[in-house]
């Protein structure tokens, strides 16, 4: 017995249907080689929380069942249609429901004398990202999705379902290894059950073969869900039933932002449905809720989450506790998202199109909303009343909120000439404003690096949350910082020492407030950053024996007599590997070097190995092999058409390398 899912959409149509909505295929075999057959019976149950459903059968082999997600609200539909073998009987009876809970219609499949059977199932629904602006009234509702389920099941009952899973094999294979691969030295053991694997699995000893396969495990589940119309949300493609933890959401302050961490570093093109959704469900009802919150009328915002409710563009804050509404930077984070797909790819053609119009909308409110810090009169702006996420008090120029914001303004001076804007008083503005502002580098009391610009940081505080130390990992306020060019009176090394010191107090991701897996992954990609390849591995490796499941499903709480899956740790693993194997941080100038450093965290456990097709800054692919921890050949190779800048390739804190790039030019590095 065997199934598998499939995607339709429109830059991947394995059955040539172009497809605006969110269709889903999905088909499963059955077989047996007892010549009398087997007899089975196909039908749906019932989703709990959702109006009672039509179930009927629209020919002798195929159910349909429709319905609304509410009453009025949503249309969805499934087609199921049964083929099977030579010989075998189908029947499709249409018959009132026995079950007292369903008043329509309940139809069933019967099969019966078949020695094979296949299921396709193909659903979608009226959701039309197209239709959530005012023209269409902010109504997200698109044709129904009858006739095109009829014509996607016609396509795929052409092809055999052999045919069908080679169509789906070579689609993954081609998303996830035609272009990248990692080898970690491990040794492959197919032959022990992964749950196996992972109850012998402890602390700081690790097992490289598992956590090779956790790595590709994370790519997996990224490609199998951010690749129809909506990006991936807190569950993936595997959300359960109709009501899911935290509804399966969009919680914008870190958790789909760690779900694209790693993609662009392993040459996983699936980003554009993220941008999609920004730029057709926040930005449209965003630059409305600019306008009643904040009295700002241009460019657009959104807070933290929305539940239930953000496909279709809710921007506005949730109701309760100012800690949980009050992030307007939301915005301003995902924008890092946006920059590095343009900074990875040089596709200044998407660039033009979609992704600095995303850059300029949200700078613009930002340009507004900073305000004179008048609480300290030290003549810069900040953003007040802010809060850092999740975590009170509210108050004034949060760390979190002043690095992001900073990070942005860069992004709009370096890409504006690639983009063709020549609004000089938009970019004087940007200018102006980014010298003035605060840039949320300040050091307290005990060392720490400050969360609050007042200095009220508490040395037992393990909350889940690094956003004060947002600017180390993912993004480079802290991890390039600068003091001439952030007008800091901290060296370098006072601003790495107060991260260290505040990572240290934050615990390891098992205080009171949460036992999650992202905030584990979140701290083993920051002790990377800091070159610390003990601290590094231990928690990972904690991550690995406390956060996944048998199945490796990333899990939330480990204790929970029903763990809840959330998949934000299954793409935070991934990313935190890379970042110990190569890293390339932003900086706030294209005049400024891209330093790029090899193997900076490396775990002995690792101490051999390849990468092939990795990503960095500036349109540059990495070909690295190790052997006893230390590069043995390293290829870099620039895509055509990439701007002219310099880079450094550094090793054990030596430079090996120095170049300026030009399209098409290749470095080798065998000198360690």
């Amino acid at each position: 017995m065997g199934g598998f899912l499939t995607w339709i959409q429109e830059s991947r149509r394995p059955f040539g249907i172009s497809m605006a909505s969110n269709f889903h295929a999905c088909f499963q075999s059955t077989s047996t080689t007892d010549p009398a057959g087997f007899t089975q019976k196909y039908a749906f149950t019932e989703l709990q929380g959702l109006p009672t459903p039509n179930i009927t059968c629209t020919d002798n082999s195929t159910l349909r069942l429709s319905g609304l997600v509410a009453d009025p609200g949503m249309a969805y539909e499934i087609l199921a249609k049964i083929s099977v073998s030579p010989g075998g009987v189908v029947n499709c009876i249409s018959a009132p429901s026995v079950n007292t809970t369903i008043s329509a219609v309940n139809a069933t499949i019967a099969v019966s004398n078949a020695t094979s059977a296949v299921v396709s199932w193909v659903g979608g629904t009226n959701y039309d990202i197209n239709a959530g602006d005012a023209e269409h009234d902010f109504s997200f509702r698109g044709q129904d999705p009858h006739d095109k389920l009829v014509s996607l099941l016609r396509a795929a009952s052409e092809k055999s379902y052999s045919q069908l899973l080679d169509d789906h094999v070579a689609d993954l294979s081609a998303t996830l290894h035609s272009e990248f691969s990692l080898n970690l030295g491990q040794v492959t053991n197919v032959d022990v059950p992964t749950d196996e694997l992972k109850g012998a699995y402890d602390v700081d000893k690790g097992d490289v073969y598992l956590e090779w396969l956790l790595f590709n495990f994370g790519r997996y589940l990224l490609a199998s869900s951010a690749r129809g119309v909506l990006p991936a949300n807190l569950q993936g493609k595997w959300a359960i039933d109709a009501a899911n933890p935290w509804s399966a959401d969009y919680h914008v302050n870190i958790n789909i932002q760690m779900n694209y961490w790693f993609a662009e570093a392993t040459n996983l093109d699936v980003a554009q449905s993220l941008f999609d959704f920004l730029e057709k469900t926040w930005a449209p009802r965003g630059a409305y809720t600019a306008q009643v919150l904040y009295n700002i009328n241009q460019g657009w915002v959104g807070h933290n989450e929305a539940s239930k409710l953000n496909i279709f563009g809710h921007t506005g804050m949730k109701q309760g506790e100012a800690e949980w509404a009050d992030y307007p930077e939301s915005n301003a984070w995902m924008m890092i998202h946006v920059w590095d797909h343009f900074d990875y790819t040089n596709d200044v053609a998407w660039w033009k199109a979609q992704g600095y119009s995303l850059l300029k909308g949200v700078a613009s409110f930002h340009l507004d909303k900073l305000i004179p810090d008048d609480r300290f009169n030290d003549g810069t702006l900040v953003v007040a009343p802010c809060n850092s996420p999740e975590q009170p008090p509210i108050t004034l120029g949060c760390a979190h909120a002043q690095q992001v914001i900073w990070q942005l303004f860069n992004a709009i001076e370096k890409g504006a000439a690639a983009a063709g804007d020549d609004d000089e008083a938009f970019l004087d503005e940007v200018r102006s404003k980014k010298a003035q502002m605060d840039k949320g580098v300040h050091i307290g009391s005990w060392g720490q690096l400050q969360e609050w610009k007042v200095d009220m940081d508490s040395p037992t505080d393990t909350h889940r949350h690094l956003s004060h130390l947002v600017g180390f990992y993912p993004g480079y306020a802290l991890s390039n910082y600068d003091p001439d060019i952030q007008n800091s009176k901290y060296s370098v090394n006072d601003v790495r020492t107060a991260v260290q010191t505040s990572l240290i107090h934050r615990g390891n991701g098992t205080g009171p407030d949460a036992d999650s897996g992202w905030e584990k992954a979140w701290r083993s990609a920051q002790w990377a950053q800091l070159g610390n390849s003990s601290e590094f591995y231990h928690e990972l490796t904690y991550l690995i024996q406390r956060n996944f499941a048998d199945n490796l499903f990333s899990i939330y709480n480990p204790f929970d007599p029903v763990p809840i899956f959330q998949i934000d740790a299954n793409f935070g693993y991934p990313a935190a590997v890379m970042n110990a194997i190569i890293q390339a941080p932003d900086v706030a100038s294209t005049d400024i070097p891209l330093t790029i450093t090899l193997l900076p965290a490396l775990p002995p456990a690792w101490s051999s190995g390849s990468i092939t097709g990795a990503r960095v800054r500036g349109g540059i692919s990495v070909n690295m092999s190790w052997d006893n921890a230390t590069p043995t050949n390293v290829t870099l190779t620039v895509d055509e058409g990439v701007s002219s800048r310099q880079v450094r390739v550094v090793y054990a804190g030596l430079a090996k390398d120095n170049f300026t790039t030009s399209g098409g030019l290749e470095r080798t590095i065998e000198d360690f």
